[in-house]
Order: structure tokens, then sequence, then C-alpha cells
């Protein structure tokens, strides 16, 4: 790196920061998550606007791979706190309901999106037709985690039986559509003498429940002098968090799975204090480094000679994302006897695709499934509908009432009433989560 290229860097991470600042603060005053916003303002100063002239000025050729870098790690960061935070509880005992919604809200869109890649394949010369199928149907099967529970958290329904119901389905969602999105990225053609590598992932994410979980253990439980966690033990987390994506990089699988992994084996019972230590340090790190994987996906978007088959393939995506999600979710949780309207918030939310569809595409743009214009649009898709979702609770579930909870079966039968598996709570009682 020269001197002028390493000024060049440090100017632009300066500009980043300022950027997703101002973006973050406008989406919400539009009553938006933050990280919205972010998006949105790394797709403006990318390739879109004036032929590429901004992106070009501000983020030069030679500084995009240093950039590439610092988003790369910031990325490793956001998944490790994803899985992380990753609550196995809410698999157990979030009930029938959030199991079969997961279920509805993941293989309906799973299936729709397979029949529109085979749409989309011949006009973007998909080299694995296999690979590309799936991974369509699994990118169009993302639920955003992290942004569902903001939004819940901004309506003030993290607490109640609802936000528990939608929280839980979207954690049972995404579990599965990582499983599935990292069976599509070892199905990727490449060197075939390197293809026994991905059989190795299986005996590695025993490795880390087995081996590893136990010793993070002991670590979490170590503390200093002021109670916090040593500065060894920071060390052995994030040099373990580090090689845990570096192995499953060179065991052909995407590095965002080894710090996906690594986060989930994080023990949930070990010291809360330290655990939540561990959450806050990395999320500090986050902040700095994820609006720099934003401008560096804007960068991969250009918009500006999309034309009409452009426009025609990303109403086709639109109307895949939007029926297969909201479709699949409210047919589902209809059919364990919640109310249409109930059904309709929960479907709504479970529509909230964010940075975690954006992630998803990433992988599958740097394993070549996708090419940079369908990469775009399927963009503009994770935008669009993590837009709508908040107009569209406003309108089914105004704040007001939002923070009523659906009561469960479980609850109905403790109280002997009737058996109904979901009904709605009237009045001002809310239900306990």
């Amino acid at each position: 790196m020269t001197e002028l290229q390493a000024a060049i860097l440090l100017a632009d991470l300066a500009l980043i920061l300022v950027v997703a600042r101002l973006a973050g603060r406008l989406a919400r005053s539009l009553g938006q998550p933050p990280v919205l916003g972010e998006i949105v303002g790394g797709i403006l100063v990318g390739s879109t606007l004036f032929d590429g002239a901004v992106a070009e000025t501000l983020f030069p050729h030679a500084v995009r791979p240093y950039l590439g870098a610092l988003a790369n790690i910031g990325l490793v960061l956001f998944m490790f706190v994803v899985g992380l935070e990753f609550d196995f509880s809410r698999l157990r005992g979030s009930g029938r309901v959030a199991v079969v919604t997961a279920l509805g809200a993941t293989v309906v869109p799973f299936g729709l999106g397979c029949l529109l890649a085979l749409h989309l394949a011949d006009a973007h010369q998909a080299t694995s037709r296999l690979s590309f199928v799936l991974f369509i149907g699994v990118a169009l099967s993302v639920t955003a985690f992290p942004v569902l529970a903001r939004i819940l958290d901004d309506r003030g329904m993290t607490g109640t039986t609802a936000g528990t119901l939608a929280l839980s389905a979207a954690a049972v969602c995404d579990l599965a559509v990582w499983t599935m999105l990292s069976f599509v990225q070892a199905l990727v053609d490449g060197d075939g003498r390197d293809h026994w590598r991905v059989t190795l992932a299986i005996p590695f994410a025993l490795f880390l429940y087995i081996g590893v979980r136990p010793l993070l253990a002991k670590i979490l439980v170590r503390r200093g002098a002021d109670r916090s966690l040593t500065g060894n033990s920071r060390v052995i987390l994030l040099s373990g968090l580090l090689a845990s994506s570096a192995l499953t990089q060179w065991l052909g699988l995407h590095f965002v799975f080894g710090a996906f992994l690594f986060g989930l084996v994080v023990p949930r019972s070990a010291n809360g204090d330290c655990r939540q230590e561990v959450i806050q340090d990395t999320k500090s790190a986050t902040n700095l480094l994820l609006p720099v994987y934003f401008i560096v996906a804007g960068l991969n978007v250009d918009l500006s000679e999309v034309g009409l088959q452009g426009l025609g393939e990303l109403s086709l995506i639109m109307l895949v994302a939007v029926t297969g999600k909201f479709g699949g979710a409210w047919l589902a949780a209809g059919s364990q006897g919640m109310p249409p309207r109930d059904s309709a918030v929960l479907a709504t939310l479970m529509n909230t695709r964010g940075l975690t569809e954006l992630v998803a595409l990433s992988v599958g743009l740097q394993a070549g499934i996708l090419d940079e214009r369908l990469y775009s649009l399927m963009t503009v898709m994770a935008v669009v509908t993590t837009a709508a979702t908040g107009p569209l609770l406003s309108w089914l579930a105004p704040r007001r009432e939002s923070a009523k909870g659906f009561e469960r079966r479980d609850d109905r039968k403790r109280a002997g009433d009737s058996p109904s598996p979901a009904a709605h709570v009237t009045g001002d009682e809310q239900s306990p989560p």
C-alpha cells in the first residue's frame, strides 16, 4: 500500500462512518430500522448514480481490496454475534405454532424460489444450474432475525407472546436457511481434488461442540480484578473465532459459517454477565466495521442499466419473495388456529430480510453463483421487503395494539378455556411471554 492509498483508505473510513450515521438517523426518523438506512446509503454511493463516477472518485479501485478486507472482518464479527445471540431455548419452548410457521415461511418461498430460478438461469448464465436453483430458493427463504428483533423492540413487542412467537419462528427459519446455504455453497463447482474438504465440515462442527464448547465455558467464568473478562480470555475467544472462520473457508464453505458456528457453541449457561460483555465488546467493533461492509456491498449494486428486462425480473422476484414468505407464514399460522389478522402480523414480521439477506447474497456473489445484475435486483428486493414491514405493521396492528400477544394453547389449557391453538387477545389484557 502506498502512502497515498493509506491516506485515501483512512479518509474513506471517516466518510463511511459519517454516511452510515446520517443514513441511520434518517431511516429512524422515517420509522425504519437504522440498518436499512445504512444499506441504502451504501447503494447510493455505489455504481448506480452518475454512471459510477461518485464511487470511483470516493472509493478508487486501488483502495477497494483493503476496504473489502475490513468489510470481511466486520462480517465475521456480525455473524459471531448472530450465533452468540441465538437462543436455543426458543426452539424448545416456542410451541407448535412457531415451528409450523417457520416451516411454512421456509418451505413455500424455497419452492417458489426454485421455480423462479429455473426461469432466470438461462438469462444469467448460471455455471452450475443446480447450485443456482437451490441458492435462489434459499435466498428467498431468509428472515432477518437481528432486524426483526430491533423492530419488535421499537414497537414494544419484545416481551410479549406475539414477539416471542415471531422470534421463535425466525430463529428456526434462520437456522434452517444457514444450514441449507452451507450445503448449497458446498455444491459450487470448483477444483475436484479439493471437494473432499467439505466432508470435514460435520466433524469440525462436532469438534466445536464437544471439544471447544467446554473450554469456552471455563473461559467465560474467569474474571479479572474488576470482575470482567481477562485479557487472555478475550484473546482466546477472538483467536478461536478467526480460526473457525478461516477453517470453514479452507473447507470450501464461506467464512461466515465458521463465525456463526463459533457463536453457536459459546455456552449459554456460562456466566451471563461475561457473555453479555463479549456481546457488547463485539458489537462495538461491529458498529465500526459493518458500515464498511455496506459500502463494499453497495459498490457491487448497479441499477443504472437495469432496463425493461431487469424491471420485469425485479417484479417477478418481488412477487415470489413476498407471496412465498408472507403466504407461507400466513397459511401455516392460520392452520394452527391463529386468527387471520394475527397471522398477517406474524407473516409480515417473517417477511423482514434486511442485513441477513445481504450477507446471503454476498456469499452467492463471491461464490460465482450470482452475477452482479441479479445481485443488484435481489438487494433491491431485500431493501423493499424490509422497508415495507413497518408500514404494514402500523396498518395491521397499530402501535397501541401491537404489544398485545397471541395467547397459546398451553396458556388456555392451564386456564381451563377452550383448546384453540392460537386465540387473539382482546381488550387491554396482555398474555404472558
